[in-house]
């Protein structure tokens, strides 16, 4: 019986070990909250402050200044979740005696560039031809696509995230004129919701 129970607890440690050099598993879930307060807090200023929230694909009732700080505000909100990301992430790791930046890390940050690069140059591209409100949408699709794509080097629970990102995106593609609230929706409420829940799950 004792020999079983060794036999057992060596194959969870194989396992274990496996598990590691295969997938990121250092993501904080207190990283994920912080992004979305970021997020919830610049849709608010881009909307109370600047009156930001494109109701048509062609938004002409905007002036170019607005719109200079509103993407300001949105960079400022993309460095700072992922500066937290990395701050967190790293202490999780290092908590865990891992090293953050590993062959998996690297291997999960290639597979979400593509898209997150591809969406970026698509957006510039919307901008040029002043098409503003299908911006919110894209961020959302190609986020997701990113997240879906990192789902295969680290929690399967990425997965969800990015099919909701998605899903999200394409809703706004359609109601338009509640980019920014759905916008909001995906980048504030689902990450505050989803950090909440992988903190629980997996860091307690």
């Amino acid at each position: 019986m004792k020999e079983e129970q060794d036999y057992i607890q060596d194959l969870a440690e194989i396992r274990s070990m496996m598990e590691r050099s295969s997938k990121f598993l250092s993501l904080s879930g207190l990283a994920g909250v912080m992004a979305g307060i970021y997020a919830l807090t610049g849709a608010y200023i881009a909307y109370s402050v600047f009156n930001f929230n494109p109701h048509e694909i062609i938004y002409r009732s905007f002036e170019s200044s607005s719109l200079s700080m509103v993407i300001f505000i949105a960079i400022a909100v993309l460095i700072m979740a992922i500066g937290t990301a990395i701050f967190l992430s790293s202490k999780k790791a290092r908590k865990r005696d891992e090293n953050v930046w590993n062959a998996t890390s690297k291997r999960m940050i290639a597979s979400m560039a593509i898209p997150l690069a591809a969406g970026g140059i698509f957006i510039l591209i919307l901008l040029s031809k002043g098409l503003i409100g299908l911006i919110a949408p894209s961020t959302l699709l190609f986020y997701g696509l990113a997240l879906y794509n990192a789902s295969k080097f680290t929690f399967d629970d990425l997965k969800l995230l990015g099919l909701i990102q998605m899903g999200l995106g394409l809703t706004s593609a359609w109601f338009v004129e509640y980019g920014l609230l759905l916008w909001a929706l995906g980048f504030g409420m689902v990450h505050i919701i989803y950090g909440i829940y992988m903190h629980l799950k997996y860091e307690r």
